[in-house]
Parts: structure tokens; C-alpha cells; sequence
């Protein structure tokens, strides 16, 4: 039997605990991160929802940043949720000053597009190559994707997409955790077999 794939889920703030379970209950294994040194040996990487300012000055004070930034454009494959994806854009249009993505993905996002916690919904999302019917999405303080760039839409909400991908990196405007559905954890724990020489049968987002 393979080794079930070990991901690493940035721990410094923000809902990583529920992308914990998840990612367990999906077959995967996993590792808190918070220094640079938790990230030898991963097979993925996980940047969850929180306060993306606060999460980016976190990064910076804990000297993550640089460290996250080589290790996902050297090809570790990663899936950034919500604050995860501000984390992970090339341009955030109402950053706060000194407020700077990891440049990660060709996409422009605006933090809480889709309002503030009062705003939160869930919308069921048809979700390019995903099996079992429309995905659960919850929305809470999303941001909104204004531009996606050279980045693949694979899943959109009223005309503005809410799910890329670009070669192994992937962002999710909404929260997949907190839906009680794991297709997306165990469709980013495919990816992640496929990336790393496993045999990635049945994965539905392939390069």
C-alpha cells in the first residue's frame, strides 16, 4: 500500500484545524506548519482561511514567507482556501499598505468582495471535473476574483470565478472545510499523488 501523502497545513492563524480533519478523514497525513523547517519532507501544502493581513504579517515575522514562496514555485503542490488565496495572488487591488501576495497565481482578488461576516452564504457549485454533483460552498468574508489571468477557472458563482488552478497550485475563494463534503480535499489529495510520481488514478484536475 503507498504512504498516504503528507500535507502541511500553515498553522499560524485562521481555520487550519478543520482543514486538519478533512484532510485526515480524506486519507491524508498531516503537519502543522509555522517554521520554515515544518515544511522538509511535505508532499503538499495547505493555506487556509483566516485574516489575510494578518496571516501575510505572521509569514513575514516568523520568516515563512520567502521560504513557503520557493517551495511552492519549485513545485509543491498547494490549495489556498479564502484568505489562502489572497496569500497566493499576484495582485490584491485593496491591499493594505505594504500588503503583498506570493505571487503564486496570475489572478487579481479584492479582500471581502463579497462583504463582511454578515454577508457569508453558501452556493452549490458545479465544479469542472469534480464527481458526485454540485459542491456545498461556504462563503465567509470571500474575496472576490477580478481578474483570473492565465489562471483555469473551474468552478464560478454568478459569472465570477471562485476556483483556479494553475499547474499544481490551486485557490478556493470559499471554505471546503467547513461544508462537510471531502470530494475537494480528496480530488487536492489526488493531485498531490499525481504530482509526486503516485499513480494518481481517477484524478480529475491534471496538467
Amino acid at each position: 500500500m503507498a504512504k498516504r501523502p503528507l500535507i502541511g497545513v500553515m498553522a499560524l492563524q485562521g481555520d487550519f484545524r478543520e482543514h486538519i480533519s478533512a484532510l485526515e478523514a480524506a486519507g491524508g497525513r498531516t503537519r502543522l506548519v509555522r517554521l520554515g523547517q515544518d515544511l522538509e519532507g511535505l508532499d503538499g501544502l495547505v493555506i487556509p482561511g483566516g485574516e489575510s493581513t494578518t496571516m501575510t504579517m505572521l509569514m513575514d515575522r516568523m520568516g515563512l514567507a520567502d521560504t513557503v514562496r520557493q517551495a511552492v514555485e519549485g513545485g509543491l503542490p498547494t490549495l489556498g482556501t479564502c484568505a489562502g488565496m489572497i496569500v497566493l495572488a499576484d495582485r490584491i487591488m485593496d491591499g493594505l499598505p505594504g500588503q503583498h501576495g506570493m505571487q503564486a497565481l496570475d489572478i487579481a482578488v479584492r479582500r471581502n468582495g463579497y462583504g463582511r461576516q454578515l454577508d457569508s452564504f453558501e452556493a452549490e457549485l458545479e465544479v469542472t471535473g469534480l464527481e458526485g454533483g454540485r459542491f456545498p460552498a461556504v462563503f465567509i468574508r470571500a474575496p472576490l476574483v477580478e481578474d483570473a489571468g492565465s489562471a483555469e477557472v473551474i468552478a464560478s458563482h454568478e459569472g465570477r470565478p471562485v476556483a483556479v488552478r494553475h499547474g499544481s497550485v490551486m485557490a478556493l475563494a470559499f471554505h471546503p472545510e467547513l461544508s462537510g463534503d471531502l470530494r475537494l480535499h480528496r480530488e487536492f489529495l489526488r493531485l498531490v499523488e499525481s504530482r509526486n510520481g503516485a499513480s494518481g488514478e481517477g484524478a480529475s484536475w491534471r496538467s
